[in-house]
């Protein structure tokens, strides 16, 4: 299934139904009086998160949600039924938006986490509510209310822990096929990822974190250039970047360290934020070097990056050096938990607490009056 992360759609609630004007008019009860009933709720639009689902391609197609209005009232304070709610599931980091002012509706970071986008239209009320001692026979009643009409913007942000950064074949995807169960296509070849890849792994028995492979960067992707500029949102919820390096290009005019320079300098023109987040330098391809020149060359890009930050040297192909990465990276995460800030501090960024609306009562038939 190709992978869809930005859709923009349209939702319009219902509209409430109309009261209604009606009167009793039976055999032996000459002064009946007011019997309409109310209009019934338009129905709402809600949006549920749901881990089942990865991907944004049902909203690519269907781009129009519309939740039926409610039926009118009749006499005999026949109230109209309610339009049903329709319920739109969206996979879990689903960002909801509104297309026109910008504002930000929802985050559904929480699996099971539900916010209303549209609201169905009041129902209006009958001329029963309108009867009083000076007003035997009213003839008002109300109309309902429209429903609410958005144009919505979505944007899915993947869920990981940590994620790799760098360029396109620097061995990211063959990174994650290392150390988790995903597969991502990978080649003795050129070529870079289309879609992020998402693969948990697994350090000890009740112990995992989740590591998202972001297809790789090129210089000036903050202006557009490639498909990477198109998913470093899929960074903005990871704990910790690992900037994965090839250092050994096949290219001999490469220069590992000219490359890693630009692309930090892209991720910091994206999202300064992003760009101080905590990130460890993965210097991979080592098994392509001379064992007794490894060292020097690790030594050697360190000195010239000016790095003072960890450092990990691996072959992601043979495994070599990545048990250690992992491990370290278990710990890291361990150490510096998700603020509970998180969960509750920021509204814009805690999970939506609107409930959908309640279905509407029964409400009981009035007793007749059997006075003659």
């Amino acid at each position: 299934m190709k992978f869809f992360d930005e859709a923009t759609i349209e939702v319009v609630a219902g509209d409430g139904g109309n009261g209604a004007a009606s009167f009793r008019r039976e055999k032996y009860i000459p002064r009946g009086g007011p019997d309409g009933g109310d209009g019934g709720r338009g129905g709402s639009i809600v949006a549920v998160a749901d881990r089942n689902i990865n991907t944004l391609i049902d909203y690519r197609y269907a781009r129009i949600h519309r939740a039926k209005s409610g039926e009118n009232g009749r006499g005999a304070d026949r109230y109209g039924r309610g339009g049903p709610d329709i319920v739109l599931r969206m996979p879990v980091g689903t960002v909801v938006t509104d297309a026109d002012t910008g504002e930000r509706i929802a985050d559904l970071a929480t699996d099971g986490a539900r916010v209303l986008l549209a609201q169905g239209g009041k129902g209006g009320l009958g001329n029963l509510h309108f009867k009083s001692s000076t007003n035997r026979a009213p003839r008002q009643f109300t109309k309902g209310d429209p429903g609410e009409q958005r144009r919505l913007n979505l944007e899915l942000k993947l869920l990981a822990d940590v994620g790799l950064l760098g360029l396109p074949n620097a061995g990211k995807s063959t990174l994650i096929r290392a150390i988790s169960a995903a597969k991502p296509k990978v080649a003795d070849y050129p070529f870079t990822t289309l879609a992020p890849n998402l693969g948990v792994v697994r350090t000890g028995e009740a112990r995992s974190f989740v590591v998202a492979d972001i297809p790789g960067l090129i210089e000036g992707a903050a202006d557009g250039a490639g498909l990477g500029h198109r998913f470093l949102r899929h960074l903005a919820r990871t704990r910790l970047l690992l900037h994965v390096v090839d250092l050994a290009p096949p290219d001999e005019a490469a220069d590992p360290v000219r490359d890693a320079r630009a692309i930090v300098t892209e991720l910091q023109r994206y999202d300064e934020a992003l760009y101080r987040e905590p990130r460890w330098l993965v210097l991979n391809k080592i098994d392509l070097l001379a064992e007794d020149e490894r060292e020097r060359r690790v030594a050697a890009f360190v000195k010239a990056y000016r790095w003072k930050g960890p450092v990990y040297a691996i072959a992601a192909i043979s495994g070599e050096g990545c048990r250690e990465l992992v491990h370290a990276v278990q710990a890291w995460l361990d150490a510096h938990p998700v603020p509970a800030a998180a969960d509750a501090g920021d509204p814009d960024d805690a999970a939506p607490q609107v409930v959908s609306p309640a279905p509407v009562a029964p409400r009981r038939r009035r007793a007749r009056d059997t006075r003659s």
